[in-house]
C-alpha cells in the first residue's frame, strides 16, 4: 500500500514534456518546472526513510527515497502553470528564454516566476554562480565568508520577499561551508558594503530594488573593496550563473540559517562601528545640540527611520519628526504614487504637511533602501523648495570643502584632495575644484564607478571628500564606497543648523555657491519605454543622423560643438575620436557639448524602462541673469526631445509627476 501511495504523489510531481512548437521555450518551460522544487534527498533525511502524516486517516506512512519533489515555492511554480494552460507562450518566452544581467545596480527585475525575474530560483541560481566564482578567485573564501543584508520589499502573489531571498542566499553559501554574516534585521544598503570592508569579507550581497516599484527587487553585488562589482567580476559571475542553473543540494534549505554555525549576526556590530565612523564628518556637534531648527524626516516606507535616528544622535541633534504613516516598513508604499523621494513635492505631500504643522523648515526624505536622499526646505513665501540633485551636490561640495579647510591638518595639501561625479551630473563640483585647487574626476553613470575611482585613489594616499550622482545619491567622506543617504541626511541637517547661526538659509547659502563659481542651471527629466527595440532605434538613427555613421551637427537650431558616444567608445572633441570614459556597451549613452555652452546627454536607465535626458547650462560667476539661462536650457531641451527622442512617433511615455 504504501509503494502505491509513493507512486501517486510522484506521478503528481513530476512533469511531462511540453510541446509549444517552441523548442526552446519547451527546454525552459521542463527546467522551471522541474528546478523551481526541492528534492527530498536534499533535505539531508540520512535515514533513507521519510514519514507523510495524514490527520484524516489517523496515520503516519513511510516511504523510501527514490527521489521525491516537493514544490519549495508554490506560488511562482503555479504562475507558470497557469500560463502554459493559457497558452500564453509569449509571455512564457518573455519570462523563461532570456536571463538578467548586470546593470548600474546589480540584478533587478520584477518578482515573479521566470529566469528573468527575480525570485527563490533565480537568486538561489545566482548565488550559485556567485560561489563558483569567488571559490575560484579566493583561496580562504572560506575563512573571509560573505555579507548579505536585505531590505523589506515583498510580494505576495510570488510568496517573494527580500528576507526569504537573503536568507536562501545565506543558505546555498552556507551548505558549502562558507562563513556567512546574514543581518537578523533590514538595513540601509550602504550597511553591506561597509560590513563587507569592515569584516574583511571577500564580498557581499544585498537584497533590494531601492526607488524601483514596488513589483520589482533585485540582487546588489559587492566586491571585497566594499564597491559594487564592474567588468570583468560581472560577466564572469554571469558565465557562472549560466553553469550552475540547476539547484545544488542543500542550497533550498533555508533551515541553515537557524542551525548552522558558520551564519554570523552582524548587525550590533555594524550598526555600532557605522555610527562611530560618523563622527569623522561631525564638525559642529555642540551647535548642533543648541539649535533651534525642527527637522522632519520620512523613511518612504522603508528601512530608514531608525537609523537616521540614530545618526542624528550621533551628532548631537534632538531626533527628527518621523512622517508616522511612512516610518515602518510597507512593501506596497500605500501613501506614495511611487516610492522615489527623486520624483519631488508630489510624493513628499504628507512629509511637507506635517512640517507645516510642527514648524519645521527641513524635510529629509531618505528611499526606501537608505541609499539615496532628497531635502525640501520652506521659504519665506510660505513654498517648498525641492532641491535637485545637482542643487544638493553644490551645497555639500562647498560644505565638505570648507570643512575640510577649516580643519585640516597643518601639513595637508589640497592638491591631495579630491571630489567626484558621474559624467552625467552637474559640472559645479569641477568649477569648485578649478577655483580652490583640489581635484575633480568624472565617472560613467553608477555609483559602482565611483566607489571602484575612490579605492584607487585611497589606495595612492588621496584624500576624497566627496562625490554624488545626480539622482540624489551622495557620498561624504570614504568610510562607506557607495552612495549613502543615512549620513547625507545627517550631514544637510548640521549644514542648516550652522547656516542658521548665520542667519542663512540653505537656499540663499546655494546661490551664494553659484555667484562665486557660476551658476550651473540643470534640468534631468526621462520618458518611459517598455520596448528595447524602441529604444536602440532612436539611438542608432542619431549615429546615422544625416548620412551613415554621420552624427548630427545641429539639434534644431543650436549647434553641436562636440559629441561622445560611450556605448561605441566614440568622442569627437579627442584628438584619436577615443571616448576617455570606458567603453559601455551593454547600455545606451550620447553626450552632446553645444556651442553656446550646454552639454546635454541621453541614456538608457540601468535599472528602469526608461530613457533620460540630462542638460546643463554651465555659466561663468559674471553671467548672473539667470531668467536668460534657464530660458535658453528650455528651448535647447524642446529641441534635444523633438529631434532626436521623437516622443510621438516613438510611443514615448511623457513622466508623469
Amino acid at each position: 500500500m504504501a509503494e502505491n501511495a509513493e507512486g501517486d504523489l510522484n506521478s503528481n510531481l513530476l512533469h511531462a514534456p511540453y510541446h509549444t512548437g517552441d523548442p526552446q521555450l519547451d527546454t525552459a518551460i521542463g527546467q522551471w518546472l522541474r528546478w523551481d522544487k526541492v528534492s527530498l534527498t536534499a533535505l539531508c533525511f540520512t535515514s533513507g526513510l521519510v514519514c507523510f502524516h495524514f490527520p484524516s486517516l489517523g496515520s503516519r506512512w513511510w516511504f523510501s527515497l527514490s527521489p521525491l519533489a516537493l514544490e519549495k515555492n508554490p506560488k511562482t511554480k503555479e504562475q507558470i502553470e497557469n500560463l502554459l494552460r493559457n497558452g500564453m507562450n509569449k509571455e512564457l518566452r518573455d519570462r523563461l528564454c532570456c536571463r538578467m544581467t548586470f546593470g548600474t545596480a546589480g540584478l533587478r527585475s520584477a518578482m515573479g516566476a521566470g529566469f528573468c525575474y527575480i525570485n527563490d530560483l533565480t537568486v538561489i541560481q545566482s548565488t550559485q554562480g556567485m560561489y563558483k566564482y569567488l571559490e575560484r578567485c579566493f583561496s580562504d573564501f572560506k575563512q573571509r565568508g560573505f555579507v548579505v543584508g536585505y531590505d523589506t520589499r515583498g510580494q505576495v502573489t510570488s510568496s517573494c520577499s527580500s528576507q526569504r531571498l537573503a536568507k536562501l542566499t545565506a543558505a546555498v553559501l552556507l551548505a558549502k561551508d562558507v562563513p556567512v554574516y546574514l543581518f537578523s534585521r533590514y538595513v540601509p544598503t550602504p550597511f553591506v558594503p561597509y560590513a563587507v570592508q569592515e569584516l574583511k569579507a571577500v564580498a557581499g550581497v544585498m537584497i533590494t530594488a531601492s526607488h524601483n516599484r514596488k513589483e520589482d527587487n533585485g540582487y546588489k553585488v559587492y566586491w571585497e573593496t566594499g564597491a559594487q562589482i564592474t567588468s570583468p567580476h560581472d560577466k564572469e559571475i554571469l558565465k557562472c550563473i549560466e553553469e550552475c542553473v540547476e539547484p545544488w543540494n542543500g542550497s533550498w534549505n533555508d533551515n541553515l540559517v537557524d542551525t548552522s554555525p558558520l551564519k554570523r549576526d552582524p548587525l550590533q556590530d555594524i550598526c555600532r562601528r557605522y555610527m562611530e565612523d560618523l563622527k569623522k564628518i561631525c564638525f559642529h556637534r555642540e551647535l548642533n545640540s543648541k539649535t533651534t531648527l525642527k527637522f522632519v524626516h520620512t523613511s518612504f516606507h522603508g528601512v530608514g527611520h531608525d537609523y537616521v535616528q540614530l545618526a542624528f544622535q550621533v551628532f548631537g541633534f534632538k531626533p527628527p519628526i518621523p512622517v508616522p504613516e511612512q516610518k515602518d516598513p510597507d512593501p506596497d508604499f500605500s501613501t506614495v504614487k511611487c516610492p522615489n523621494p527623486e520624483e519631488g513635492e508630489s510624493v513628499l505631500e504628507l512629509s511637507l504637511r506635517l512640517a507645516e504643522r510642527e514648524n519645521a523648515r527641513v524635510v529629509l526624505a531618505t528611499d526606501p533602501d537608505a541609499d539615496r536622499l532628497a531635502v525640501a526646505e520652506l521659504q519665506e513665501n510660505g513654498h517648498w523648495k525641492v532641491f535637485t540633485g545637482n542643487e544638493l551636490a553644490a551645497l555639500f561640495g562647498w560644505w565638505m570643502f570648507d570643512c575640510w579647510k577649516k580643519n585640516k591638518s597643518r601639513n595637508a595639501d589640497v592638491k591631495n584632495v579630491y571630489m567626484l561625479a558621474t559624467t552625467v551630473s552637474s559640472k559645479i563640483l569641477k568649477a569648485i575644484a578649478l577655483e580652490e585647487g583640489f581635484h575633480f574626476e568624472e565617472t560613467l553613470p553608477g555609483f559602482k564607478w565611483i566607489g571602484c575611482r575612490i579605492k584607487d585613489l585611497l589606495e595612492n594616499g588621496k584624500e576624497v571628500l566627496f562625490a554624488f550622482e545626480e539622482s540624489i545619491g551622495f557620498l561624504c567622506g570614504t568610510s562607506v564606497l557607495d552612495k549613502d543617504g543615512v549620513s547625507a541626511a545627517v550631514v544637510v541637517a548640521e549644514m542648516a543648523a550652522y547656516l542658521e547661526t548665520l542667519n542663512i538659509t540653505l537656499k540663499q547659502q546655494l546661490t551664494k555657491v553659484y555667484e562665486k563659481y557660476g551658476y550651473h542651471i540643470s534640468k534631468t527629466s526621462y520618458f518611459l519605454c517598455y520596448d528595447p527595440i524602441t529604444i536602440k532605434s532612436i539611438f542608432e538613427r542619431i549615429r546615422n543622423f544625416d548620412s551613415p555613421k554621420e552624427y548630427p551637427k545641429f539639434c534644431g537650431t543650436f549647434a553641436i560643438l562636440h559629441i561622445r558616444d560611450v556605448t561605441t567608445g566614440y568622442d569627437s572633441s579627442q584628438p584619436n575620436k577615443k571616448s576617455v570614459l570606458p567603453v559601455s556597451k551593454n547600455s545606451q549613452m550620447i553626450t552632446f557639448t553645444f556651442q553656446n555652452g550646454c552639454v546635454a546627454t541621453l541614456r538608457t536607465s540601468g535599472t528602469e524602462p526608461k530613457i533620460k535626458y540630462y542638460a546643463e547650462m554651465c555659466a561663468s560667476p559674471e553671467q548672473s541673469d539667470t531668467a536668460l539661462l534657464e530660458e535658453e536650457l528650455k528651448k535647447l531641451i524642446e529641441a534635444l526631445i523633438e529631434n532626436f527622442l521623437e516622443p510621438s512617433k516613438n510611443g514615448l511615455i511623457w513622466r508623469s509627476v
